[in-house]
């Protein structure tokens, strides 16, 4: 418990600027969840028939532009983690409720097209809407969280949250004429700062180094290449068959991908450290210590645990709670630090509660948790 509340001092100091600032299907596995005698069973019990999570598939994520899905359909890499579920499961696909698809860079109307074609392609029955939900990068847990809460609702027993991006086909852009107003309202004219950017102001703000984002980026890259030689990765990913165009020649190749593509094994701080900055002469930020632009895919299925048990699916999960808070747009990479709090809160809990954080890791340095993320990606 000591322990615990020394990580929530931390956590809780990063709020504050520093003094130095100026190719086989995946199986399904029960959890300790799913065990009546278990602790974290008998807390979620509590709630009645909450919403548990029966199933969570990923495609590899692969890098934009260069990577294995560069010439990738968005509505294929959507296909294939639905057409798992279904797989996975054996459930009826006319028993889903909704599926919500978290998706930031693919034009509203468009991508939503794409979604509804997707969910058609994996086996979907026209009778099962689908819709897009944007909230930037939180956009897959957003969907995540929108179908808990419509379950929690009463609306439908069983639903899909989902996520989607192909930065090779949807570039970052800001269509139309920006608004004059924002020449007023100096924190309007932060929302259009791109994310190099804030994150030179996050580090400026609170004090992280060059050094200590080289560090925290080699860690990421060993963990990330160390958990899948040891095959921690290959119960959530699902191969994606397609094809990668030759840029010169044109010839088409027909390929499987079923690893993530961006991990470098051998990076080390020290060749980082050899890497210029890229968004501001004397900044911290490089393409070495930043998270790479990516493709990808996710499916996570979600029902009343009662549905579940009957159903006879293994509960991977509990959800508990959910919370987005707004933060400062100049360093909008720090939001975890306050909506985490704001989410254990909610859950009825403390943060000395939480045995391990699993975090994006743009967000993972300002609330220092590092070496909670250890015990899954050693």
């Amino acid at each position: 418990m000591e322990k615990a509340i020394d990580r929530q001092r931390v956590l809780l100091a990063h709020l504050l600027p520093s003094p130095s600032a100026a190719s086989s299907q995946p199986q399904l596995a029960a959890s300790a969840c799913a065990a009546g005698d278990s602790a974290a069973y008998q807390r979620s019990s509590s709630f009645g028939d909450d919403v548990v999570v029966v199933a969570a598939y990923r495609t590899p994520i692969c890098k934009a532009k260069r990577g294995g899905f560069k010439d990738t359909y968005p509505e294929d890499l959507l296909t294939v983690v639905l057409k798992a579920v279904l797989d996975n499961t054996r459930i009826n696909p006319a028993d889903i409720g909704d599926i919500v698809v978290g998706t930031v860079l693919g034009p509203g109307s468009q991508r939503a097209n794409e979604c509804r074609m997707a969910a058609l392609f994996a086996g979907f029955p026209e009778t099962v809407p689908v819709r897009t939900v944007n909230r930037q990068c939180s956009s897959g847990l957003q969907a995540v969280a929108d179908v808990a809460a419509a379950i929690k609702a009463g609306y439908y027993d069983i639903g899909i949250g989902a996520g989607l991006e192909s930065m090779s086909i949807n570039s970052i852009a800001w269509e139309g004429q920006v608004n004059p107003k924002i020449s007023a309202f100096q924190k309007a004219q932060d929302c259009l700062l791109p994310m190099g950017i804030t994150s030179e102001n996050v580090a400026h703000r609170y004090g992280v180094t060059r050094q200590e984002q080289d560090q925290a980026a080699a860690e990421s890259h060993r963990r990330a290449a160390a958990a899948t030689a040891s095959g921690k990765f290959k119960d959530e990913i699902v191969p994606v068959p397609t094809k990668i165009v030759d840029p010169k020649t044109g010839e088409e190749k027909e390929v499987v991908i079923s690893v993530d593509d961006g991990i470098r094994p051998g990076t080390t701080a020290s060749g980082l450290a050899k890497l210029k900055p890229v968004f501001k002469k004397d900044g911290t930020t490089t393409a070495g210590n930043s998270s790479q632009v990516s493709d990808g895919a996710g499916a996570v299925l979600l029902m009343k645990r009662s549905v579940a048990l009957k159903k006879g699916l293994p509960i991977l999960g509990v959800f508990r709670s959910f919370a987005a808070v707004g933060v400062d747009p100049a360093v909008m990479g720090v939001g975890p630090a306050v909506a985490i709090p704001a989410a254990v809160k909610s859950a009825g809990l403390e943060i000395g509660d939480i045995d391990l954080f699993e975090l994006n890791e743009v967000c993972v340095d300002c609330l220092d948790l590092h070496p909670l993320l250890s015990p899954i990606y050693p």
